[in-house]
């Protein structure tokens, strides 16, 4: 875990007290540096610094970490804007000190934890519909205020049921993984893979036009029709196809459409895609539909 110290004197402050383990990486920055903290991803920052610079930082800066002040004083009014906070008078007691901050790092790892638990899907490893709602909601929100374009893309198993009757729910669970593990390996960095249904997964592409989307989607549908699925007792791969649906925001124009409305323009074109034989891709836009 890492913990960041920000000190007025780089060479002679708090972190030679400190003696956490080899759990813990210690790194020590000058107080200068403080805003550039999120690029590290700590777990615990202290604070060895002027008051004046402390009181300075904490009225700016909102912490999404914890934060430990080392100082000669605590002013009553001093406000701290982060996940948790702690206060040591200096000079500081060696073992007081590691305590503290092991126990400042211990409550963000789990809060770290149980915020992965409330966004993420218990088989896949993916991220679930209630972050999805949030990232598409910020999407669109993005590109409201610059431009550009999202496109959302839903893919759904195709016969996943018939796998389940056949084999039983233990190998629809396998399925379900493989295919998503797949997906990772097909996205960038930027794009959000989440479960959305049983057997069906959302990718949100941001600066994607559905055009662009498409050619992702058929790639991908290419790869699982090649995908090696072979249940238990079985000599002989069991075929794998997917469909797609590929909505674009903005669509319409002078509609106010939000990410309820993309993503029901994409459940439309699945539906689309399994009505015309399933293993295929639709985009929206081309299909003919009365607005």
């Amino acid at each position: 875990m890492n913990i960041i110290v920000y000190a007025k004197d780089t060479e002679n402050n708090i972190s030679n007290l400190l003696d956490l383990g080899e759990d813990f990486d210690v790194r020590v920055f000058p107080q200068e540096n403080v805003k550039n903290y999120m690029e590290v991803n700590p777990y615990a920052i202290v604070l060895d610094m002027d008051m004046d610079k402390v009181k300075e930082i904490c009225q700016v800066t909102k912490f999404e970490t914890s934060v430990l002040i080392c100082a000669d004083e605590i002013p009553e009014d001093l406000t701290v804007r982060a996940e948790a906070y702690d206060f040591i008078k200096k000079p500081a007691n060696k073992v007081e000190l590691n305590a503290r901050v092991k126990s400042l790092s211990k409550i963000i790892k789990y809060k770290v934890g149980i915020k992965k638990i409330a966004i993420t899907d218990e088989l896949t490893g993916l991220y679930n519909r209630k972050y999805l709602q949030h990232r598409l909601d910020a999407e669109i929100s993005r590109t409201r205020r610059y431009g550009g374009c999202v496109s959302c893309l839903l893919f759904d198993i195709d016969y996943f049921k018939t796998v389940n009757d056949m084999y039983g729910y233990e190998w629809g669970d396998v399925l379900l993984k493989k295919v998503a593990q797949m997906l990772q390996g097909f996205i960038r960095k930027e794009d959000v893979l989440t479960r959305y249904g049983d057997e069906e997964f959302i990718l949100i592409l941001p600066n994607t036009s559905e055009e662009q989307a498409f050619i992702f989607a058929e790639r991908f549908r290419k790869d699982i029709e090649k995908m090696e699925f072979i249940p238990a007792n079985e000599e002989e791969r069991h075929p794998i196809t997917i469909s797609g649906g590929i909505a674009e925001y903005p669509f319409l124009e002078n509609v106010d459409e939000d990410a309820n409305t993309i993503i029901r323009y994409a459940e439309h074109a699945l539906y689309t895609a399994k009505q015309k034989g399933k293993n295929q891709v639709v985009q929206f836009s081309k299909m003919n539909l009365e607005y």
